[in-house]
């Protein structure tokens, strides 16, 4: 009996301590924090667009800006939620992404209505799409990478959200840096892309999240 009595103890000190999971707000506000760093070093390095104060005085563009914004905060927080099974019982809050797709959609339909005469189009059209992406390749990697830890059960779900996430970061970064005043090519080479994004993140989640 005595030497069953030392075996458990023993095992029960030869079992590994477990951390717990950070609270989803936590794992979110960890990646937006990261990710708001890394914007600030790529328009450091990237410079910011020389007209920003003019820009800043277009009220539509500050509406662009600010939900694009809005739009990257809620696909990580809701990212952070699909990385657990249960999503934390916050389901709500997992879907507050397609309130704001639907929000950021008003946004440019209004703000391609009142652009009367219509901007001149850049020279360029795919470069931007590019430029996004390889800004985004980075945040794509961190926030796979963190949500390989936990154990999703939506990893479908959790793949197109978390790129379209750091799709928003490199979209951020170009409206920030590129002097383009122009919708029509904002919407096809900046913002339409990310449905092909969103699709391509059902393929990714469920090859790197899957367990």
């Amino acid at each position: 009996m005595k030497d069953f009595d030392q075996l458990i103890a023993q095992l029960a000190d030869d079992t590994p301590v477990i951390k717990p999971a950070p609270h989803p707000y936590l794992l979110s506000l960890k990646w937006v924090g990261a990710a708001a760093l890394y914007l600030v070093v790529s328009l450091a390095v990237s410079g910011v667009r020389p007209d920003w104060r003019q820009a800043i005085s277009q009220p539509w563009f500050v509406a662009e800006v600010a939900t694009l914004l809005m739009l990257f905060i809620a696909t990580s927080l809701s990212a952070a939620l699909l990385s657990f099974p249960d999503l934390h019982q916050k389901r709500v809050l997992v879907f507050s992404p397609l309130w704001l797709f639907g929000l950021f959609l008003v946004v440019m339909l209004l703000s391609w209505s009142t652009d009367i005469p219509p901007a001149a189009l850049p020279e360029h059209s795919f470069q931007c799409t590019l430029c996004i992406v390889l800004v985004a390749l980075l945040p794509t990697g961190w926030i796979f990478y963190a949500m390989r830890k936990f154990a999703s059960t939506h990893y479908q779900w959790a793949g197109s959200i978390a790129i379209l996430s750091a799709f928003s970061v490199g979209a951020l970064w170009l409206r920030l840096q590129e002097v383009n005043d122009s919708i029509v090519h904002v919407i096809e080479w900046h913002y339409l892309p990310m449905l092909a994004i969103g699709i391509l993140g059902l393929w990714l989640g469920k090859w790197l999240l899957k367990w």
